[in-house]
This record gives C-alpha cells, sequence and structure tokens, in this order.
C-alpha cells in the first residue's frame, strides 16, 4: 500500500492514493496509521479517490468535480471537512500531476470545496458559508468558558478569551450543553491580538490537541468578527489568525468564507507487508 505525508501549518496527514476506489481502509487501519510510534504517524488520513469511485454520494449533480477527499480523523472516525486536509490533498493533486491549476474543485462530505493554487504557492480554499447556530460553554482545565456554536460544514465551539492562551489546558474539553452534537465538536480557544488579528489553539474532535485546524480558524475568525462587532454589520474583512504551526488568512463570511495557507507534501512511501498483516492481525483480535 503506497502512502504519502503532507501538512499544512502542522496540520499533518497521512495520504493515501487509490484513485480507483480499490481501498476500503477500516476505522482500526486509519487509527493504526496515525500512530505517531507505531504506524505513520498524522492527525488524520486523507484518501485521493476518484469520485466515480468512492461509493460515497456527492451532491454535485453534473458538476461533480474528478476527485473526492475521503477525509478520516485520527481516531479512525469519518469526518466532514478539514481545511488544511483540502489544501494538502490539492498539493498532493497538483504535485503529482493528477489534476492541473491554478483552480480545481474536490468533493467532500460537507459538499464541493472550489481551491486556488496563489502565485506564491498557497492555496486558497473557498469553505463555504460559516453560520453561528448558537452559544455553547466548555469546561477547561477546571475553568469554564463560554463560546459560540459554529457551523464550517462541521461542528465547532469557539471561545474568545484576555487570557494568554498558553495558561488555558485544552487537551481535555467537557462540553457543558446537553444537546451537544453526536460525535462531538471542536473546540477552539481564541485571542485578539491586534486590528483584525487573533491567536487560536484547538483541540479537534477525533484527533486531539493539533498544531491547526483550518476549519477552527474560520470559526476563530467568526468568533473574532462578532466580537468585533464586523458580523453583525455584514463587513466581510480579513484577519490573519496565528496557529502553533504557523499562520493563516481567514475571510469569514455567511456565503464563502475564504482560507488562505500553505501546504507541503513532505514524502512518498510504501508500507511494508509485514506491517499491514500484524496491523490486521491486531484489529481482528481487537
Amino acid at each position: 500500500m503506497r502512502f504519502a505525508k503532507g501538512h499544512g501549518t502542522g496540520n499533518d496527514f497521512v495520504i493515501l492514493p487509490d484513485p480507483d476506489g480499490q481501498l476500503d481502509p477500516s476505522a482500526d487501519l486509519v487509527a493504526r496509521l496515525c500512530d505517531r510510534r507505531f504506524g505513520v504517524g498524522g492527525d488524520g488520513v486523507l484518501r485521493v479517490v476518484r469520485t466515480k469511485a468512492a461509493r460515497t454520494e456527492v451532491d454535485g449533480g453534473q458538476e461533480a468535480p474528478e476527485w473526492f477527499m475521503d477525509y478520516r480523523n485520527a481516531d479512525g472516525s469519518v469526518a466532514e471537512m478539514c481545511g488544511n486536509g483540502v489544501r494538502v490533498f490539492v498539493r498532493y493533486l497538483l504535485d503529482y500531476g493528477l489534476a492541473s491549476g491554478p483552480e480545481l474543485a474536490v468533493a467532500t462530505r460537507a459538499g464541493l470545496r472550489r481551491v486556488r493554487e496563489e502565485a506564491d504557492g498557497q492555496l486558497t480554499v473557498d469553505m463555504g458559508g460559516a453560520q453561528v447556530t448558537g452559544e455553547g460553554s466548555v469546561e477547561l482545565g477546571g475553568q469554564r468558558l463560554d463560546g459560540l456554536a459554529i457551523s464550517v460544514g462541521n461542528p465547532h465551539l469557539a471561545c474568545v478569551t484576555d487570557r494568554p492562551l498558553r495558561e488555558i489546558d485544552i487537551s481535555a474539553p467537557r462540553l457543558l450543553a446537553a444537546d451537544s452534537p453526536a460525535g462531538g465538536v471542536n473546540v477552539e480557544i481564541v485571542r485578539i491580538t491586534g486590528e483584525q488579528e487573533a491567536e487560536m489553539r484547538v483541540h479537534e474532535r477525533g484527533s486531539g490537541v493539533t498544531l491547526s485546524c483550518g476549519t477552527g480558524t474560520v470559526a476563530a475568525a467568526v468568533a473574532a468578527a462578532v466580537s468585533a462587532g464586523d458580523w453583525q454589520a455584514g463587513r466581510e474583512r480579513p484577519w490573519t489568525v496565528h496557529v502553533p504551526g504557523g499562520t493563516l488568512a481567514v475571510t469569514p463570511s455567511v456565503t464563502a468564507s475564504l482560507l488562505t495557507g500553505p501546504a507541503e507534501i513532505v514524502a512518498r512511501g510504501e508500507l511494508t507487508s509485514a506491517w499491514l498483516t500484524r496491523a490486521s492481525e491486531r484489529a481482528v483480535m481487537a
């Protein structure tokens, strides 16, 4: 089984090229691939498969694009969308001649995502509309933080705080709302650091604390825009969002949120048959 490794601002992924849909990775195999000691290591898995071979219903009709991003979290659970992941996905397609740029569309479980390669090599994704769906609260390290429930094709709880983010333990968030979505939500803590500038830390459902989260930076920018009064006034202004793995540019919008950042393919390789056999045996024993 061939694989590649890539990252977007430190949010790293194992890439499984499967153009003809011959692979059906189990949740256990995905989790073992993402294991940083016994596997390749990553925050998730990107399976690169043609839409017609994906055996997944894609909303797009006759305009359904050629490629489908089958994204799985590090624990093997299926996810709707990954903003850093879709940039890495497109970088893989472009670098290895599977698609031509500078613009192309990718099918995801959250709908179509259009991606453009910029002159400096960064990639801009139209993440679709972001929605503030309500309010919520979370317990982090024994303290309660209130935030906004935000959908970016997947669920988030973004909490704006004045405290230095390094002082807040986000390793084990406990949602305090009784009606939390099945599977949980991604939790972001956000601190506004300047004019149209913020920093963010994230705990991703199914992956834990990561160095970056593309959809999370959009949610963070929405929460910051609400705090600044832009969201209520309908002003769509760009925000610079700093994460531990780098910096992303976000223009939050109710119709077409834009996310711009780098994506890099680090390596390609091949999983050994012995490792795959042991992984299969462990899955059976489990």
